[in-house]
């Protein structure tokens, strides 16, 4: 059987949270792919301080298997582990670590599962695909993607090993993250009329977030595949004024869209900047000229909704041994892949209940299941004798 456990202990010993380099994790990986005589391409960030990684094996030619996951994991910062966040624990079956179930565990699991792969030849190419910067908007998978999408030989199907519990997976929300900053014009707070107050102005706009998010609420449209079954509006971040005597001039928030994959999170934001230009901007330039409203993106990556009577859909029920196909609440890169051609599904071991959690674990048990597909996955790739 293959060593999981040994991957992921050597996986989980390099820091690779979003602010750090993942370089160190992918020549770890490289050098081991190489050693079995598998070549890898590495996708560089403008900083050459991360990379992707794109391997494949097989006969050449498009069509085949991409397995795919991220290396970045999130902050252990604040955080009250009781075990070492970044060296492998086990106790009670269980295997503890920042990122053992969100997503180093699927990713040991690939490694340790090649050699199957490599025992006889396969009729279709396997892709094996490792990006960065995933957790803070899947940014570094995007280079990744679009070389896919140019190339004669993309892989056909996709199959993401974020944490599913190894449940079959067809379909996530979308997410669209939004910064809105409101220039207003200071004055003395008794004689607030004079002034410009960015911080009610700001309030008139998340309360309008706030209605956008009823509406999209309403039984009429409603997804039952998804939980909750409708896109939400929601604010999170707030910061403005300097002290409780001045009309603040500046105040900023942040807000973000998960949206089913049938809505388009883009359209709330439309309809905000229009009631922003339309109802507030006139008002505030009728007191200071210089008042303005600004929205920029923070971060997006698209629903993911694959077809269940799909080839993709097929394989992984196929290889879960179940068509009980189901959604799941956090997004992944998935969505990306899709809208490149390359059908997408999710399946992989641990559960999003421990992901970003201190004490963060993965069973073995998950670990024994997820080699178990690969296993299977490697026999149905591979060329009849």
């Amino acid at each position: 059987m293959p060593d999981s456990r040994a991957q992921l202990e050597k996986l989980i010993a390099f820091d690779t949270t979003s602010r750090e380099s993942n370089l160190a994790l992918i020549a770890f990986v490289r050098d081991y792919l190489s050693g079995l005589g598998i070549a890898s391409d590495l996708i560089f960030n403008a900083e050459r301080t991360k990379a992707n990684l794109h391997a494949r094996l097989g006969p050449p030619g498009p069509g085949g298997v991409m397995l795919s996951g991220h290396s970045d994991v999130v902050p252990v910062d604040g955080q009250a582990w009781t075990l070492p966040a970044f060296q492998l624990s086990e106790r009670d079956g269980r295997l503890y670590g920042r990122g053992t179930a969100d997503m180093k565990g699927f990713l040991a699991c690939v490694l340790a599962s090649l050699p199957r792969f490599l025992e006889q030849p396969l009729r279709l190419p396997l892709h094996i695909a490792i990006s960065y910067d995933e957790e803070i908007g899947c940014l570094g998978v995007r280079s990744l993607v679009e070389q896919l999408r140019a190339s004669p030989d993309r892989p056909a199907i996709c199959l993401i090993g974020e944490p599913t519990e190894m449940r079959p997976v067809l379909g996530h929300k979308g997410k669209l993250a939004m910064r809105c900053e409101v220039h207003g014009a200071a004055c003395h707070s008794a004689y607030a009329p004079q002034g410009v107050n960015a911080i009610e102005y700001a309030a008139r706009l998340i309360g309008r977030l706030g209605e956008i998010g009823q509406r999209l609420a309403e039984p009429a449209k409603h997804d039952s595949r998804f939980d909750p079954p409708y896109s939400t509006v929601q604010t999170g971040l707030i910061q403005g004024g300097r002290a409780l005597n001045i009309v603040p001039a500046e105040c900023r928030f942040d807000f973000e869209v998960r949206a089913l994959p049938a809505d388009d999170p883009r359209q709330v934001a439309v309809e905000l900047r229009d009631y922003a230009e339309t109802q507030l901007l006139p008002r505030m330039r009728a007191v200071s000229e210089a008042s303005d409203i600004r929205f920029s993106e923070l971060s997006s990556y698209p629903g993911l909704l694959t077809e269940p009577g799909s080839d993709a859909a097929r394989l992984l029920a196929l290889l879960c041994a179940s068509d009980e196909f189901s959604t799941v609440a956090f997004g992944t890169e998935g969505g990306l892949f899709d809208e490149a051609g390359i059908a997408t599904v999710v399946c992989g071991p641990g559960s999003m209940e421990q992901g970003h959690k201190p004490d963060e674990f993965v069973s073995l048990d998950q670990l024994a299941r997820c080699d178990a597909l690969l296993a299977s996955l490697a026999r149905w790739m591979q060329v009849e004798p």
